[in-house]
């Protein structure tokens, strides 16, 4: 929303979450202050999350208070092969290598956050990883 362009080989390393959502969708209300608030804990282990509203037609000032009390960037549009898929919200988990390692609709669980992202944290990049013997 400050009008940079960001891309995925921008977060190569850490672990991503693409979050869509809409600003009618009860889940996606509940469920952004849960990333949010996992972010702030996690963003020093490479966890990053970004929020893509849905709708093209809330303004940009209704969105941008909402955006200052999360810790996560909210972005205005995005390019590539990601969608909603049979709602929202919807959630994509990039892995530090660039993979998709989940990708669902509906609202994460404070304890589904933990099973997901703690296994993917611990994992070191491919570039990182100690050679085979």
């Amino acid at each position: 929303m400050d009008g940079r362009d960001i891309r995925l080989a921008d977060f190569k390393g850490h672990v991503l979450i693409i979050n869509l959502w809409a600003t009618w969708c009860g889940p996606c209300r509940e469920e952004l202050p849960l990333l949010s608030g996992y972010h702030r804990l996690q963003k020093d282990h490479g966890l990053d999350v970004i929020a893509l509203a849905t709708e093209d037609s809330v303004p940009m000032d209704k969105l941008k208070p909402l955006a200052s009390m999360c810790s996560l960037p909210f972005v205005q549009r995005m390019r590539g092969d990601y969608e909603i898929m049979k709602g929202v919200p919807t959630n994509y988990v990039i892995d530090r290598n660039g993979i998709v390692r989940y990708a669902e609709a509906g609202a994460f669980t404070l304890a589904a956050l933990n099973e997901l992202l703690v296994p993917l944290l611990r994992e070191k990049p491919l570039e990182a990883a100690e050679p085979a013997p």
